[in-house]
């Protein structure tokens, strides 16, 4: 799972949001050269910024020609995560790039730079749909201006159904892209709708239910399974001649051609693995895509797992099912790395104590594991993210994310450095801080150790939170017990275990934290976030969708009001502004202590109930009034909510057929990106 800056133990999420990071205003970065600009470009709600890829240059040649092959399958399967979020992307974003390439009216009109800003938030988002709120991105140009647009373009090749005339397909497209009310939502978790078909994702075809949908899945699991596979994961589920059909995602089958090419690539990757290892879980990896067995994606899981001294590591497949409401199929998405030796040496303090934690951890006896095992912690420097992870992408990676693979066989955590490093270099300015928190002690707090505190809590979420607790034997698992509220319950599970343990004095003993007033900082920063800041991401009217969002408001707000006798959290009005302070810190931890245990509970027991009534309760309905507020202070301050990248090129130097060399490219236009993107790595038909 992971940690975004959206939403991520789907390698967390968040697009791009670190859950416990406070940040300023989207500002230029310019240094001294084009090369060291960390801020690209800034749009909408959103800021781009660029990443470096420290020791790239220090890889053997074998290395690099690794990291160059799983870089090419990174990017060759973009185009399955577009189909999966909406089943109109793929043709919307061929007239998109088109007009953005081809259109010969003016270009310096205020329409057109609407338009631009239109298609760079539709390549953020991978789709129509917000990359975060998931609701549908409406243009800031009317539709006459779009016919224009389309108009006055190369249309050559348009992506009409057969028979379709310019006319026609511009009636076909009005609704989808122009009324709000048409496919609103990419997911739909309001409690009294039908999930399935009030959700606009390409996981489910046309006029199937929810029920019906749980249904069939529910024939297919075997509940008495120890080692059970994630039934749906990589599939599409529609309905063919009255019957419910699974459409798997193989060579062979749905999304083909892309993954043909991603085999490609790993095939050439096995012949340069750094070792044997890391070739078995690569070969492994390809068997899957050939044959669309989940037997075998457990076995790649299990071989990539026990994969842990190669420089280079890969995340590639259907992994984090958070797009989909039911939580059953996997968003495709890939990382590629390289590990950071001496910034690993932090987290892999954490992972080394991971038995202390479990033992110590407030959790009932009886859902402790024995043994924790395999769980390697270590720090990365991305190379280059494809399909979900970009280009918002997590700041953190737990995975697998099969409860009994971990169990059995432990798991990765990982921290993303260089990503981590440039939000850093656009974080904590003060305007933030300087507006929301309490007083000056708090603000000072914060900007001292606000970064030291949030890589921390990320770390205990990913290495010590996703890996804790187990299961009570016979529960089957939570997509099957906890259904629509797996996902919110497990941030809040991972999230409670790094903030009960942050105020620990063993992060001390152990030298990862100077002293509890990082703990300290971490429970302002969090209180302020899950109370206020993070109302800025919605609109006024709307309540919490977002599973991150719904888990961080849960937690804040459940030990608010069951501290509101002691005033553990107070709010505090003043001068027409909203704030809240913590009053007594070990008590707050006290408080998230007992919420982990319960939710603990929730998830071992499988029970529903209990964990839809602490959802609902605390973690979706928003205080208009406060939210409002939120957004008018946020108005005066020129923050982007969001953040996310333009990647770096790679570029192999050939001599005839011969890598010699692979050399980096840091490109600073996005547009250009992603247009580059669209010739290169468009292997799907617009329609499926």
């Amino acid at each position: 799972m992971y940690n975004k800056m959206k939403y991520t133990t789907q390698l967390i999420i968040l697009a791009v949001l670190l859950a416990t990071t406070v940040f300023s205003g989207c500002r230029n970065g310019n240094k001294t050269s084009t090369e060291d600009k960390i801020v690209i470009d800034r749009f909408a709600d959103i800021c781009i910024l660029r990443y470096k890829i420290p020791g790239f240059d220090s890889l053997t040649l074998q290395q690099k020609k690794l990291a160059y092959y799983l870089y090419q399958a990174a990017l060759s399967g973009r185009d399955i995560f577009y189909d999966q979020k909406y089943k109109y992307n793929l043709r919307i974003r061929k007239v998109i790039e088109k007009i953005y390439e081809t259109y010969n009216g003016d270009r310096s009109s205020d329409d057109f730079k609407k338009f631009t800003v239109y298609a760079k938030r539709f390549w953020f988002s991978n789709g129509i749909h917000h990359h975060y709120s998931g609701m549908k991105i409406m243009p800031g140009f009317t539709f006459e201006y779009f016919t224009t647009l389309i108009k006055k373009s190369d249309f050559s090749s348009l992506p009409l159904d057969s028979g379709q005339t310019v006319e026609q397909f511009l009636a076909f497209l009005r609704p989808i892209m122009f009324d709000k009310n048409i496919d609103a939502k990419h997911v739909n978790l309001d409690k009294d709708a039908d999930h399935v078909a009030g959700s606009a994702n390409g996981f489910y075809g046309d006029s199937l239910t929810q029920p019906e949908v749980e249904a069939y899945y529910d024939k297919l699991i075997n509940k008495d399974d120890k080692e059970p596979i994630p039934v749906g994961l990589n599939s599409k589920l529609v309905k063919e001649n009255g019957q419910l059909v699974g459409k798997t995602w193989k060579v062979g089958a749905m999304y083909s051609p892309a993954i043909e090419k991603i085999v490609y690539w790993l095939q050439q990757a096995i012949t340069v693995a750094e070792n044997d290892k890391q070739k078995d879980a690569l070969e492994k990896l390809v068997k899957f895509y050939q044959t669309g067995s989940l037997k075998d994606w457990d076995d790649y899981n299990i071989a990539w797992v026990q994969d842990v001294n190669s420089m280079i590591d890969n995340v590639n497949g259907f992994i984090e099912v958070y797009e989909d409401p039911l939580g059953k199929k996997g968003a495709w998405e890939s990382v590629v790395s390289i590990k950071d030796l001496e910034a690993t040496k932090i987290i892999a303090k954490i992972g080394a104590q991971a038995q202390w934690f479990e033992d110590h951890s407030p959790i009932m006896k009886e859902h402790k594991k024995d043994s924790v095992r395999g769980i390697t912690g270590k720090s990365i420097n991305v190379v280059v993210e494809g399909g979900d992870a970009a280009p918002a992408t997590p700041i953190g990676i737990n995975l697998p994310n099969m409860d009994w693979i971990r169990q059995e066989y432990g798991s990765k955590s990982v921290s993303l450095g260089n990503i981590v490093a440039s939000y850093n270099f656009v974080k904590s300015q003060g305007k933030d801080v300087d507006e929301f928190a309490y007083n000056d002690e708090i603000k000072s707090r914060i900007k001292k150790y606000g970064g030291l505190a949030g890589s921390l809590h990320t770390d205990m979420h990913e290495v010590i939170g996703h890996a804790s607790g187990k299961l009570n034997p016979g529960v089957a698992t939570p997509d099957q017990t906890l259904k629509t509220y797996r996902n919110t319950l497990e941030e809040a599970r991972a999230d409670l275990v790094g903030l009960y343990y942050i105020m620990d004095p063993k992060l001390v003993e152990i030298g990862v934290m100077p002293s509890l007033e990082v703990g300290k900082t971490e429970y302002d920063i969090y209180v302020m976030n899950g109370m206020l800041l993070q109302l800025n991401r919605i609109q006024p009217g709307d309540n919490l969708e977002e599973a991150h969002m719904k888990n961080r408001q849960m937690i804040v707000h459940w030990a608010y009001e069951h501290g509101e006798n002691d005033k553990v959290i107070e709010r505090v009005d003043k001068d027409g502004k909203t704030y809240f302070k913590i009053n007594d810190y070990d008590k707050l931890r006290g408080l998230f202590g007992q919420l982990l245990r319960e939710i603990q509970r929730i998830k071992s027991e499988g029970d529903y109930a209990a964990g839809q009534n602490l959802v609902e309760t605390y973690g979706v309905k928003v205080d208009q009034g406060l939210l409002k507020q939120v957004k008018q202070r946020f108005a005066t301050l020129d923050i982007a909510p969001y953040m996310g990248f333009i990647q770096p090129r790679l570029v192999p130097v050939m001599n005839g057929n011969d890598i010699t060399d692979v050399k980096l490219e840091y490109p600073d236009d996005f547009g250009s990106q992603m247009m580059e993107y669209g010739k290169l790595y468009s292997f799907l038909p617009w329609k499926n």
